[in-house]
């Protein structure tokens, strides 16, 4: 469990590990076939199962201590709005730690993505637990691409990955450590 924000906090999120009763929830993400399609869940069909593969990773992950999107909760309602967390990755035999994140359409465009993004960020960082951090964004992502940005990182180079070209962000510690002086 060493990669999850467990227990964490922002200003207006708390995070904590995805649950079964979560299912109902964030089955409405997988509703929208966009959204599907960029998150490279077309291969599956029904919103049903996008979302029952979407637990099955979440939950292996959680198990095998590769990270995982933590499960973000509005301080405001206790609604859910999301998910954003820290991912181990295997990319071109190298490890390394993605910041991924995903918002609930009702809950889009309200800052929650940057807000979780530059958490697991600085959590990373400040718990050394890598150098760089990397996100995966499909090309016609364009409001990721934005949160990446604001997430200080910039387009290293377009990549190969699970068969689909994706852009490929990153930030390194030491540009963050001098964007972020102690």
């Amino acid at each position: 469990m060493k990669f999850l924000l467990i227990n964490q906090e922002t200003d207006r999120l708390k995070f904590r590990k995805l649950e079964d009763s979560d299912f109902e929830n964030w089955l409405e993400l997988f509703k929208d076939d966009v959204t599907a399609q960029l998150l490279g869940m077309t291969e599956y069909k029904s919103p049903q199962e996008r979302c029952e593969k979407w637990f099955e990773w979440t939950f292996d992950r959680y198990e095998n201590n590769l990270g995982g999107q933590n499960v973000l909760i509005s301080k405001e309602d206790n609604k859910l709005i999301g998910q954003c967390g820290l991912l181990v990755r295997e990319v071109e035999n190298n490890f390394e730690l993605e910041v991924a994140y995903s918002i609930l359409p009702e809950y889009r465009m309200k800052g929650f993505a940057i807000e979780s993004a530059k958490k697991c960020r600085d959590y990373a960082f400040e718990n050394n637990f890598h150098d760089r951090l990397i996100s995966f964004i499909v090309q016609e992502n364009l409001n990721s691409k934005k949160v990446a940005s604001k997430n200080g990182m910039k387009l290293n180079r377009q990549i190969n990955y699970g068969n689909k070209l994706m852009d490929l962000f990153q930030i390194n510690k030491a540009d963050w450590e001098h964007s972020n002086p102690v």
